[in-house]
């Protein structure tokens, strides 16, 4: 069994960067390795399964319902957008979207947040470097405001189904250091986010307008997703008890660096336990979010943003990797802080 897991959780991790047709289907894919894997390790049964079927409901229909009403609302969004930008400075602007769409995309999802980033940007004739920067600081926000409820992304879903708790567990675990982050990403929009040449916002490039389909197969290829990532949290709970459980919180928070490669809901299916304690948790759930946003396979909304705004992986890493690292050792020495004061 320990050698088959081995061999699953390789395979999650290396064939999405060496299989282009993995990579397209991501989410297929995990779901057919956590079913694997549930197997493999002899937890699948029947209640496992229903387990499985219903953990994405919430957020599958959340996705489906906010593509929807991104669809109908673009043009009026795309006219909003213009106009406030127009009425208050630029880099006030800026750090309030940043803001906003990090505390929102935990109601509207983070993926939907991603969707309406991709429409600012293109309204905002920044140079490319600025653009850039816009991009990875609003993602990092906006991956790590998604966690603070189960319908945001992945990884909430995740968590509070391992941790057996209601809708608003995150928010009162880590709502605190979350809002913190976000404010934090917004202070670094203020000073690496220059104004557009002229001033004004017009589009340049406007997102492509998604049709029915496509955003029915969105919401389906979440809840696989998330269906997947619940068979692996699953199997790999044995391992993770007899492993992880007892390990340093510190070490946990830093070994979760490797987050900036692996989707975030994935360790923490793999890692999290309803034994550990809520310090634990927390240094988990913060080394994951403050790490995911350095590369774009980190996290959904990186993919997403990257993938419209045709950002290469080298640009994202040129500034995402720093911050990330800032972001995570600031973090880390205000925990120690704490800790010796108290």
């Amino acid at each position: 069994m320990f050698f088959g897991l081995l061999i699953i959780f390789a395979l999650v991790m290396l064939l999405p960067f060496t299989v282009r047709v993995v990579e397209e289907n991501l989410e297929y894919f995990l779901f057919l390795m956590g079913l694997l894997a549930a197997f493999v390790s002899g937890v699948f049964d029947g209640a496992l399964f229903v387990k499985a079927a219903s953990d994405p409901i919430n957020i599958a229909i959340a996705v489906f319902i906010a593509g929807l009403l991104f669809k109908w609302l673009q043009v009026p969004l795309e006219k909003s957008i213009i106009r406030f930008s127009q009425k208050m400075p630029f880099r006030l602007f800026a750090a309030s979207v940043v803001i906003l769409l990090g505390i929102i995309s935990s109601f509207i999802t983070a993926i939907i947040a991603a969707l309406v980033l991709v429409v600012v940007v293109s309204a905002l004739r920044l140079d490319r470097a600025s653009e850039v920067r816009f991009v990875v600081l609003a993602c990092f926000a906006i991956g790590s405001g998604a966690a603070l409820t189960p319908i945001g992304e992945p990884l909430a879903t995740i968590a509070v189904s391992k941790l057996k708790g209601d809708f608003f567990l995150l928010f009162t675990l880590i709502g605190p250091q979350v809002i913190a982050v976000i404010i934090f990403f917004a202070f670094l929009t203020i000073l690496f986010v220059h104004p557009p040449a002229d001033g004004k916002a017009s589009f340049s490039k406007r997102p492509n307008t998604e049709n029915y389909e496509e955003i029915f197969v969105r919401a389906l290829k979440i809840y696989f997703f998330v269906m997947g990532l619940t068979f692996l949290g699953a199997a790999f709970e044995p391992l993770i008890n007899h492993y992880l459980l007892n390990l340093d919180p510190y070490y946990l928070y830093w070994i979760n660096i490797i987050s900036a490669l692996l989707d975030n809901a994935t360790l923490a299916a793999a890692e999290i336990s309803s034994s550990m304690s809520h310090f634990t948790v927390q240094m988990i759930l913060m080394g994951l979010l403050l790490s995911g946003g350095m590369l774009i396979p980190g996290n959904i909304p990186n993919i997403i943003s990257a993938g419209k705004l045709q950002i290469t992986s080298k640009e994202w890493a040129k500034f995402g990797l720093p911050v990330g690292f800032a972001a995570m050792l600031g973090f880390f020495i205000f925990v120690l802080i704490t800790a010796a004061a108290t």
